[in-house]
């Protein structure tokens, strides 16, 4: 069984103790019910990580000690940029969780005509924060020392504009796309995957999409739900040309 891991913001311990903060200690004591001696890992979400063990432990303080440089690396070979378009609260954090898991190195939320959710101002930095927690604890699961990079939500056409000068490998999830996504050239850089909402995307959408860059393709002959979707296109991007081949 693997140990427990605990995000603590950067910087990282540079001596041989250090305590936990207040939030996982909590976790660590009260839910996890972790004792002295036990093994932990912590992680600073930059890719910096340590092995240790719990020397103190009680009320709302834990104390590690034997803190050892862990070596252990989980990113993926393939940099894997997801913009999915805005769905529903319990959705997107879903996406979020699972395409933390899979390895998606970036996630974009894009507004979109059809999207359910909108989000602006204050709302949209409550939900980003909220987002951050969900990526973090996937990251302690799933044994990723690296955040992926969570962006602002943002308005699809001036994203849209953002990416049309990028050179990288552009792909946009479509019904009517080529069936073969095995048969497009290999990622040089990232490879972007642009996911639409729940009603889909609207033809301007499509068009516009297409010229800036991104590539029609489908993922079999089923019309798949977006967080489905978004899921799935991950996992085909990693079978291909990331580390699940």
């Amino acid at each position: 069984m693997s140990a427990p891991r605990f995000y603590c913001p950067p910087p990282l311990p540079g001596g041989t103790r250090f305590e936990l903060p207040r939030e996982a200690a909590s976790h660590a004591h009260r839910v996890l019910r972790l004792r002295v001696n036990d093994p932990v890992q912590i992680f600073d979400g930059e890719g910096g990580a340590f092995d240790a063990r719990i020397a103190e432990i009680g009320g709302k303080r834990v104390v590690l000690h034997e803190l050892q440089t862990c070596m252990t690396e989980a990113e993926a070979p393939l940099r894997i940029a997801l913009a999915q378009a805005l769905c529903g609260s319990e959705k997107m954090d879903w996406v979020v969780q699972k395409a933390t898991e899979l390895g998606a190195a970036e996630i974009w939320p894009v507004q979109t005509q059809r999207s359910v959710a909108r989000l602006s101002g204050e709302r949209a930095e409550k939900r980003a924060r909220h987002w951050r927690n969900v990526a973090i604890a996937a990251c302690e699961q799933c044994g990723r020392n690296l955040l992926p990079q969570l962006h602002a939500p943002q308005e699809f056409g001036a994203w849209l504009a953002e990416m049309r000068a990028m050179p990288d490998a552009k792909f946009i999830l479509h019904p009517e796309g080529s069936p073969a996504l095995r048969h497009q050239p290999p990622p040089l850089g990232r490879a972007i995957l642009l996911i639409g909402p729940e009603g889909g995307f609207s033809d301007d959408e499509i068009k516009m999409a297409r010229l800036a860059g991104f590539a029609p393709v489908r993922l079999g002959k089923r019309i798949l739900r977006t967080e489905t979707a978004a899921m799935a296109g991950i996992a085909a991007l990693q079978t291909l040309w990331g580390d699940f081949s």
